[in-house]
């Protein structure tokens, strides 16, 4: 019989058996209200725990909507670098993760130590990370971006100052290009983004004239070039609520369609389909692994928690503090 610390180090999570045929929705309500918790969701985990949360949205969004509550316990529905941004706005908050096995691509594509063995190779440049970065490689980092402020980070340090960005490339090019600065780029990308079919998406506006397609810029430079806006998740959203089109493509996860229907119920929206283009199946892995079952669980046993090292926590305080300030 494991006890629960052992069955998080050996699956990732907390099992569990519904034979009592619980009811999730309730017991959760329940259970945030006796814990003073706060339910965080990503745009990109299922509709069914979007609809139950506290605050839906952008991962740092999110992470500063929970500083600011007086919740006791923060739970993050989405991947683990996620949850550790919020620890490392809220360090005297418990934070929880429903499963510990959902990771990120994108920040696993920028190991620390090879970061940081990058940056060595190139002194004196000024280190911008993506939020979607382990806490070790923001505690490397001068200051960090969102995909919605990251031109406003570069277009903030001098010309004469040479830059490094990590980890994606996708977006890194994308800001290079919009604001003429050559940069350093990490070669990282996000297994959703990058693996979008291009001759699918052609397809579809064949099949949809009237369709906007909408991208974000950790997609590829092929799609970024044919999209009618690009734009970070909150900011695809807007468009699609003030632009007057009904029909939209839309390449990013999947799982922000939930937020766009239930914000023009008389609109289109159309997954942009995956490597496999006869199916909108370019979906995350990691964030998928959320359900219902694992926020109850996670809720009440509070694990799996959240546990950054103080002196990293500083460091990586820092540059995100940067950005605010700048931003």
């Amino acid at each position: 019989m494991f006890s629960l610390k052992e069955e998080i180090e050996k699956n990732g999570f907390i099992k569990f058996n519904n034979s009592e045929n619980i009811d999730f929705v309730k017991e959760i309500n329940k259970l945030r209200k006796e814990k003073n918790a706060v339910i965080l969701a990503h745009y990109y985990v299922s509709g069914e725990i979007q609809d139950i949360a506290d605050f839906v949205g952008d991962s740092l969004a999110l992470s500063q909507k929970a500083a600011s509550t007086n919740a006791d316990i923060i739970v993050f529905v989405g991947v683990h670098f996620m949850a550790e941004t919020a620890k490392i706005l809220s360090p005297e908050k418990k934070v929880i993760l429903p499963d510990l096995n959902a990771g990120c691509s994108l920040a696993d594509s920028c190991p620390d130590d090879k970061f940081e063995e990058f940056i060595k190779l190139h002194p004196n440049h000024t280190v911008i990370s993506y939020v979607n970065t382990t806490a070790k490689v923001k505690a490397l980092t001068d200051i960090v971006c969102t995909s919605s402020n990251a031109k406003q980070i570069v277009e903030s340090i001098p010309e004469n100052k040479p830059i490094i960005f990590g980890p994606d490339k996708n977006l890194g090019n994308y800001i290079s290009r919009v604001t003429g600065r050559k940069m350093l780029i990490w070669d990282g990308a996000c297994h959703v983004h990058n693996e979008f079919s291009l001759e699918g998406i052609i397809q579809l506006k064949k099949d949809n004239p009237e369709a906007k397609l909408i991208a974000h810029p950790e997609c590829p430079f092929q799609i970024q070039i044919i999209a009618d806006f690009v734009g970070s998740t909150s900011g695809l959203i807007e468009y699609t609520n003030t632009n007057d089109a009904t029909t939209f493509i839309v390449a990013t996860e999947p799982g922000v369609l939930h937020e766009m229907k239930k914000r023009n119920k008389h609109k289109i929206f159309i997954p942009a389909p995956g490597e496999n283009y006869d199916c909108a199946c370019s979906e995350c892995k990691y964030m998928k692994l959320n359900n219902i079952q694992k926020l109850y669980t996670c809720l009440k046993y509070e694990l799996p928690e959240i546990i950054i090292d103080n002196t990293i926590r500083e460091k990586a305080y820092k540059p995100i503090k940067a950005m605010l300030d700048l931003s």
